[in-house]
């Protein structure tokens, strides 16, 4: 028995990376999972990977900054398989640049995936969630929208902001018996990071955790599956950091 067995859990941008890790991390817990990825063969590999190993898994390919189009994957999931227990807020992109070098179209295009998409995704699955009284929302923040990096600024503005939504929807959802989390990683080895930066920029950054390295995704996959298990059943409102000892704060 899964602890997760029964349950549909959403997962954005699972193509790759977090998201994958996380949605394979539930699978084996026996949820089923609904992969989101704006591209069709990520998301798609993602779906593969978990079926082969025996989990039960589907693709959604959407941008989740387009609204009517999460609205649809979500009312589709409401039909067939009939519900959406587990929203994890993942899909995000990280462009760097310093102040004077983000124009309109990157900071439209980083709050759209990060803000606007997490919000309206939110928005989607609640209905359904308030009528069965039951919910589990984990928002994937940053250890940057607690900090704030250079280079970095409107990436960083947009992770704090799930912060805010978490605490708001945590007090307001929590008469319907819907948990709202986020976690808040330092740095940790994704396809992403290692296109942007490569395993010499890994090994540099890591320096500055007291661990000495960076995370693998599973490993913040066990934090995200604490938060959609039944052991979280009484947190809510949380920021979980999972950063290897890099930063000490209260939120």
């Amino acid at each position: 028995m899964g602890k997760l067995d029964g349950k549909v859990a959403l997962i954005t941008g699972a193509g790759r990376g977090m998201g994958r890790a996380h949605a394979q991390a539930m699978a084996r817990e026996g949820a089923e999972v609904i992969v989101q990825d704006i591209d069709a063969a990520l998301a798609g590999g993602s779906v593969a990977a978990i079926r082969a190993s025996g989990g039960r898994a589907r693709a959604s390919v959407f941008d989740v900054s387009d609204v009517a189009a999460g609205a649809a994957a979500v009312a589709a999931a409401e039909a067939d398989p009939g519900r959406i227990d587990i929203l994890v807020n993942n899909a995000g992109l990280d462009t760097p640049g310093e102040l004077s070098e983000i124009d309109e179209a990157a900071f439209d295009r980083m709050f759209a995936v990060h803000v606007k998409g997490s919000f309206f995704m939110a928005r989607a699955v609640t209905p359904g969630m308030r009528r069965r009284r039951y919910g589990k929302i984990v928002n994937v923040s940053s250890i940057w929208g607690m900090t704030g990096h250079t280079s970095h600024s409107h990436y960083c503005g947009a992770k704090a902001a799930l912060l805010g939504f978490t605490k708001a929807w945590a007090k307001e959802l929590a008469p319907c018996n819907i948990n709202v989390n986020a976690i808040a990683p330092g740095g940790v080895i994704t396809e992403m990071v290692l296109q942007k930066g490569g395993e010499e920029y890994i090994r540099k950054a890591a320096q500055a955790v007291p661990l000495g390295r960076y995370a693998d995704a599973s490993e913040v996959a066990h934090t995200v599956l604490f938060l959609c298990g039944p052991e979280s059943d009484f947190i809510t409102g949380q920021v979980i950091s999972p950063n290897g000892g890099q930063v000490i704060v209260g939120i």
